[in-house]
């Protein structure tokens, strides 16, 4: 019988690289991914929801966000993850731990080396053991300073192949771009001017992926990841690195081959290997990256932080609630990321179409006046439009759209709680656990937007106000860590329980969670508003006869003679079980 491993790789070869001999390069994939020492599965992992559990979350964070300048910041991370979140969150992403260049660590220079301003892998593999460890494959471009641009530079094989060349003369005019820059560079060559294709910045050059060594050299580094802990794979700017002239270059067939390549790799891994498309588009085109249960393992829920935003800020849950219940369940094998902010801010294309114009103006103007910033994006006619939000996802909450009041945190607690409750696995940047603020020193020093959401930490500092009870940070890491803690219990938030989006007043996000064995039942109410709420326990079908508890609040709630008041901000969930 024919190895099925073997028929499925030949034909996405054939598909991705159809110019090329498919025995060849399935013999240099398999060796580039598997090396001599390790070995296949005889079996793939079938898709199943057993990659994760409810008691699964994790945090997001630089290598670096912690600082004290003594000792290495990934000694200083491993120390907090231990010593403020074991036992609460057991995952974290590491954002890009390699040399760079710019981009806080997004033009990488080095793929298989950790930055030394950090540490080193034994420092990566020590954090490894003790929680679920994601990295970063920035895979579409690299450092314009890196050793592979260099080569390119100088002509040498296999890097004179390497990288994506255009010219000025060709039509870029339906190019998707995230960017206001242009989008080609002039560089001086050994072999003579040429221009390569840069997506986000000049510093970081679009990598060819028309060239099967490119992606054979990915799948080297993937396994180096692997071998050194890593068990989620974040697939950086997924969507753009295949490109063609004279079309969007995004989301080509082409590239959702080698995202199917890539899971294949990882179903027949020995280590149980997750892999996570970073998509932030459109949402039809974000879910797109499930594929048939055969390509991204979780995608990010990237329309989730611009509606979410728009719910607190407004008091009105309407477009989450509208979006929310045309929103597919995850497919047998796959789970949404869900999550309030990231190191970038909050992206508003996956707003587009559900968002009407006239309210995300409203949102960009609540958000300057509460420091923010707003970073744009090139389009085809010519023009720009907003392409995502910087601002702390606390401070974006300072207020409404009526002003600033004293009510932010329980506003930010409700918005994060909404990430808590919805289907899929909660991730949370470290600076929202932290209720950091506006970083403007830092978007005055580097002169860009993003820094505003990325502040370093100065751990002696940062102990000091977790210890003292009163503290901003230390209330909300309190009290996330005790809502996180009560998820994890739960069986009705396991990331692929049912969900049914509830119709209810506009002013309340509910949304009804029941267990795979069901056996729990979850009623998940937020209120969005700074009103107070009354909802008739009629309207969300609690059955009469049953005890029902506030899980946040221990709360036994009846099922007839009174109201299901909800206070402003407040969450209530509602189980059958205590």
């Amino acid at each position: 019988m024919r190895d099925p491993f073997l028929i499925r790789l030949h034909d996405l070869l054939t598909q991705i690289y159809p110019d090329h001999d498919p025995a060849e390069l399935s013999q240099a994939v398999q060796h580039a991914f598997w090396p001599e020492g390790t070995a296949r599965r005889k079996r793939p992992r079938t898709p199943s929801n057993n990659l994760w559990s409810e008691r699964d979350c994790m945090v997001i964070t630089y290598g670096n966000s912690i600082r004290d300048g003594q000792h290495k910041p990934l000694d200083l991370l491993r120390d907090f993850l231990t010593r403020h979140l074991k036992g609460v969150i057991n995952g974290v992403h590491i954002l890009p731990f390699f040399p760079f260049t710019s981009d806080d660590g997004f033009a990488v220079t080095d793929y298989r080396t950790v930055n030394p301003t950090l540490g080193d892998w034994p420092d990566i593999q020590r954090i490894a053991k003790q929680f679920k460890l994601m990295s970063d494959l920035v895979l579409n471009h690299v450092s314009s300073q890196s050793t592979w641009f260099n080569e390119y530079r100088q002509g040498h094989e296999p890097y004179d192949k390497f990288f994506f060349e255009a010219s000025p003369e060709d039509d870029l005019s339906e190019v998707v771009r995230p960017r206001t820059h242009p989008l080609l560079r002039e560089v001086n060559t050994a072999n003579g001017t040429r221009h390569v294709w840069c997506t986000f910045s000049h510093d970081q050059v679009d990598l060819d992926f028309r060239n099967p060594e490119v992606l054979l050299e990915f799948l080297r580094v993937t396994r180096l990841h692997i071998d050194n802990g890593v068990r989620i794979v974040r697939l950086d700017a997924v969507a753009f690195i295949w490109k063609e002239i004279g079309t969007k270059s995004i989301h080509m067939p082409q590239t959702h081959a080698i995202v199917r390549l890539m899971r294949l790799l990882a179903d027949f891994a020995q280590e149980p290997v997750i892999l996570l498309t970073e998509t932030n588009v459109p949402n039809a085109e974000n879910l797109s990256y499930f594929g048939n249960r055969n390509e991204a393992h979780a995608v990010y829920n990237f329309s989730l932080p611009p509606l979410l935003l728009h719910a607190m800020l407004s008091g009105s849950a309407k477009y989450l609630n509208r979006w929310q219940a045309t929103m597919p369940p995850a497919q047998l094998g796959c789970a949404y990321l869900n999550f309030s902010a990231s190191h970038d801010g909050i992206g508003m294309r996956p707003a587009e179409g559900i968002l009407p114009p006239a309210e995300t103006e409203q949102v960009i103007d609540c958000v300057k006046a509460h420091g923010g910033l707003v970073s744009m994006r090139s389009l085809p006619n010519g023009g720009q439009s907003p392409y995502e939000l910087n601002i702390t996802f606390f401070d974006a909450l300072k207020g409404t759209m009526k002003g600033q009041d004293d009510l932010q945190i329980d506003r930010f607690l409700a918005a994060q709680s909404i990430v808590m409750a919805l289907e899929g696995i909660p991730a949370f940047y470290i600076h929202v656990l932290l209720a950091t603020s506006n970083d403007l020193a830092g978007v005055e020093k580097t002169g860009l937007n993003r820094a505003i959401n990325r502040h370093r930490w100065d751990y002696p500092a940062l102990n000091a106000e977790l210890s003292d009870p009163q503290s901003t940070q230390s209330r909300v890491l309190t009290e996330m860590k005790r809502r996180i803690s009560i998820r994890g219990r739960q069986p009705a938030f396991h990331p692929n329980a049912t969900q049914f989006t509830l119709q209810l007043d506009d002013r309340i996000f509910g949304i009804w969670r029941q267990s795979l064995e069901r056996d729990q039942s979850i009623f998940a109410l937020h209120n969005v508003s700074d009103e107070t709420v009354e909802i008739d326990p009629v309207s969300i079908n609690l059955i009469d006869g049953h005890d029902w508890y506030d899980l946040l609040t221990g709360e036994v709630i009846h099922t007839h003679g009174q109201k299901i008041q909800l206070a402003p901000y407040q969450c209530r969930w509602i189980s059958n079980h205590l």
